[in-house]
């Protein structure tokens, strides 16, 4: 007997009650959050959290879609948005460092530093 079966996993995805509307509501209230957080805060970790959050938010409606329509399209599109925000984690995270090694703060209010 494998670990894995793919036919009992189906079972239960198909016996759940949720179907695409609750994803896409709870898909819009974490997006809610994340522009919340973006706008109100001036904490620049909590604005980069925030946007992660919104990007997983667009995640879930993107493997909620790509299960709905049975193709994987949407599940390609989770890659690449992965690998954006691994990359986009890594650079912001960067940044802030390095502006706090600098002016030892977070608050995006007081750097004016890359203003062009």
């Amino acid at each position: 007997m494998t670990l894995y079966n793919p036919n009992l996993l189906t079972y239960f995805l198909l016996a759940s009650s949720m179907d695409l509307s609750f994803y896409i509501f709870v898909s819009m209230a974490l997006f809610a959050i994340g522009i919340i957080g973006v706008l109100s805060k001036r904490n620049a970790l909590i604005m980069f959290l925030s946007i992660e959050l919104m990007l997983n938010s667009v995640n879930l409606l993107f493997v909620a879609f790509s299960y709905s329509w049975g193709n994987s399209v949407g599940l390609v599109w989770v890659f690449f948005v992965l690998v954006l925000a691994a990359a986009e984690a890594a650079v912001g995270l960067a940044i802030i460092i390095n502006l706090f090694r600098s002016k030892e703060l977070v608050d995006v209010d007081q750097y004016n530093q890359l203003k062009g």
